[in-house]
């Protein structure tokens, strides 16, 4: 139902009398970063930048809007690539941000698991978990700036799911505000719960279009303490996955990341991002960042994995490596795969994929969609790197070099569904860890079958039946 200009402004002077000066942006300057998403695809409008400080506050702003009929846009660090929290270009929508609320409420050792509010960086959630002698295995580069509000409403990924899951993986338990102001209470710690439906899963990758996730409690581990950190050169995709099996087998399981990169990613990382260097001095096809960790004191680890490593070097799976000597070693290795993104944005113009297909298509899927996006654009300059330990692959194409980015960009459509269609002919997902958002929306209704659209589409119907969550995000 299209909200009013009378009703937003109704719902305005509502929320100010809830939230107070302190829990109110509205000069436009201040309002500005929230306007735009974090790859600049969209640019959007509102009246008003909501900030509550407690789950009763959020409760009050979502019944005020439920009756109002307006659209709420829950934000977090506002690091989502497809548009998720950015509010429509109509301005009749009012941004929910959960910054304020940002408190651990409670950390439980023995229990090995955490109580946090939605707003809580994810580097903070580590650090909490650390100082409590602790483990929490979620790990991005934006680490410093997202939430873990919109980790889960995202079901993001990142570096150490090859072991220990996606965020889905990590929750426990959701305290979340449905679209009328209740509030669902499941913020348990259990591991064991069979009494009826799993509601916490509903919301866990819905990117708040079915209630505002406002706190979790997260599982714990016992804290990593002996790291080993290699690089590898790899002759290719096949090789790097043959070497994933042999490391986890010789390692007793002990990989906690696995990422691939293939030599362009190596050189517009050192060539744009200050500070980054390459490892090994030949310059390889392709490379493998490996790292194998244990909770405990493991003298033998760095011996299990340099014996695989000289086994796959015999084998001809690697043909170089660089095991890390020091923190400031391993610290470079990770800025190396970190600066990716950067380093592309920096070079113009990409058309970017999120996807994933189980991790022994990875040799075939790669030279397919390849040679998909070369029919399009021949001169395209393929960068598909990514998390290779988990099957998800960010496989992106920049622009020819020498070309006008705009005229590049103009074949995204085409590109897009070309790749799509050879990640569905896998059963893969076209997004691995990024949401579907605004930019996604369309493509997931050609991937999804329409038995899954209908079922998706009476959730909504069932939580929001006003359609006042995140509007025109995720569901076609």
């Amino acid at each position: 139902m299209p909200s009013t200009p009378a009703n937003v402004a109704a719902a305005i002077g509502r929320i100010r009398a809830v939230l107070g000066p302190a829990g109110c942006i509205e000069d436009a300057r201040d309002v500005a970063p929230y306007l735009v998403d974090f790859r600049g695809l969209y640019r959007g409008a509102t009246p008003l930048v909501a900030c509550p400080a407690s789950t009763a506050d959020v409760a009050e702003v979502l019944a005020i809007c439920n009756e109002l009929g307006v659209g709420v846009v829950p934000h977090g660090g506002n690091t989502s690539y497809c548009g998720g929290a950015t509010p429509h270009e109509s301005g009749d929508e009012i941004v929910l941000s959960l910054r304020r609320m940002n408190r651990v409420r409670d950390v439980d050792a023995d229990n090995f698991s955490m109580t946090v509010e939605a707003g809580c960086l994810l580097a903070d959630v580590q650090t909490a978990a650390e100082a409590a002698d602790r483990f929490f295995p979620l790990a991005l580069g934006s680490e410093g700036s997202c939430q873990i509000g919109g980790n889960l409403s995202t079901n993001a990924g990142g570096l150490n799911a090859v072991r220990y899951g996606v965020a889905r993986d990590l929750a426990l338990g959701l305290e979340v505000v449905l679209a009328d102001g209740r509030v669902i209470d499941g913020l348990s710690n259990l591991r064991k719960d069979n009494t009826g439906y799993d509601l916490r899963d509903l919301f866990i990758g819905a990117e708040g279009t079915l209630g505002v996730i406002t706190a979790a409690s997260l599982k714990l581990f016992p804290r990593l303490r002996t790291i080993e950190t290699a690089f590898v050169a790899v002759p290719g995709i096949g090789a790097a996955v043959q070497l994933l099996a042999r490391m986890r087998a010789a390692t007793g399981d002990a990989v906690t990341s696995f990422e691939y990169l293939p030599r362009i990613a190596v050189e517009l990382a050192t060539h744009h991002v200050p500070g980054v260097t390459d490892p090994i001095e030949r310059p390889y096809e392709a490379y493998v960042l490996c790292e194998v960790a244990t909770a405990r004191d493991d003298p033998q680890l760095r011996g299990l994995l340099e014996a695989a490593l000289g086994q796959a070097l015999e084998d001809g799976l690697a043909l170089d490596a660089v095991i890390a000597e020091s923190l400031a070693q391993r610290a470079a290795l990770w800025k190396l795969r970190e600066s990716v993104p950067e380093a592309q944005r920096a070079e113009g113009a990409s058309i970017k994929h999120d996807v994933s297909v189980p991790v022994a298509a990875l040799p075939r899927f790669v030279p397919e969609a390849t040679a998909a996006v070369l029919a399009i654009v021949p001169a395209g300059r393929m960068v598909a790197y990514g998390h290779v330990g988990d099957g998800n692959l960010h496989f992106n194409v920049s622009v020819p070099l020498g070309e006008d980015g705009s005229a590049f960009l103009a074949h995204a459509p085409a590109i897009h569904e070309a790749v799509h269609e050879i990640v569905r002919r896998y059963r893969g997902s076209i997004s691995a860890e990024h949401g579907i958002g605004r930019l996604k929306r369309e493509a997931l209704a050609r991937h999804r079958s329409h038995v899954d659209l209908d079922v998706m589409r009476a959730i909504k119907q069932a939580l929001d039946p006003r359609g006042i969550l995140n509007p025109g995000k995720v569901l076609p």
